[in-house]
């Protein structure tokens, strides 16, 4: 189970490389032991708090030509991210559904219990 610590340093080293957290996915069993941390903290303070199967944060950033770039973190210690970018026309739904299938490779990932040591892109 991942330390509210990892989460804040895993937070702080993208907001330094100018990414806003969005969104906390967050297992059932993790909640507790972050639950304050994660109400009281400045770093979460915007950012949606979801329940899932695995423990990730969604960041967001503008991209080259006016793209909107987001990235899912997996929370652990070996850095694991998938990447997409969004073009400036492209309808919320199609965003969200291209979120939901990044979510979808990540619980594969995180539930196989080999996730790759490298940030994957795409």
């Amino acid at each position: 189970m991942p330390s509210l610590e990892l989460f804040k340093e895993i937070i702080a080293t993208y907001q330094r490389h100018g990414w806003e957290l969005k969104r906390i996915l967050i297992k059932p069993d993790t909640r507790p032991s972050t639950r304050n941390g994660l109400k009281d903290a400045e770093l979460f303070s915007e950012a949606i708090l979801s329940d899932a199967e695995f423990d990730a944060l969604w960041f967001a950033r503008p991209s080259e030509g006016g793209r909107e770039a987001w990235e899912l973190r997996l929370v652990a210690e070996n850095p694991y991210a998938l990447f997409a970018a969004f073009e400036p026309d492209e309808m919320e739904e199609e965003r969200e559904e291209a979120r939901l299938e990044m979510e979808h490779k990540m619980r594969e990932q995180a539930g196989s219990g080999s996730v790759p040591p490298a940030v994957a892109g795409g």
